[in-house]
């Protein structure tokens, strides 16, 4: 019986593989309690062309108050800050890489929010 640490690491694994045969640069996301963090990696998965979290020293103090990185409204903000970075490198198209993550709640919100700041996926 696999953990539940186990089973998301596992579907983590079979996206990346099959993330790693488009050939594109991919927008990876991972969560914890307290923070979210997102990181555009280039195709070939050499090297972080930008990333941004909630663990950054000026979008902590955005965010006010100690432990506001683990809400909706931090996602939001993480995920127009790395549309942005992202396209200040000059990448428009990235895969959506979730991690194993669910497809629901903060990591939905920085989706949408990279959508909506101009990044495709």
């Amino acid at each position: 019986m696999l953990s539940k640490k186990q089973q998301r690491l596992r579907r983590s694994r079979q996206t990346r593989i099959r993330i790693a045969t488009q050939g594109v640069a991919r927008l990876m996301v991972n969560r914890t309690n307290l923070h979210i963090y997102a990181s555009v990696i280039s195709g070939d998965g050499t090297k972080v062309i930008a990333s941004a979290s909630t663990a950054e020293a000026d979008v902590r103090k955005s965010l006010g108050a100690v432990g506001k990185g683990g809400n909706q409204h931090a996602a939001e903000m993480i995920g127009k800050r790395i549309a942005e970075k992202a396209k200040a490198a000059g990448v428009e198209k990235v895969a959506f890489d979730r991690s194993g993550f669910a497809y629901h709640g903060r990591v939905k919100s920085l989706a949408e929010a990279a959508r909506a700041a101009g990044l495709q996926f």
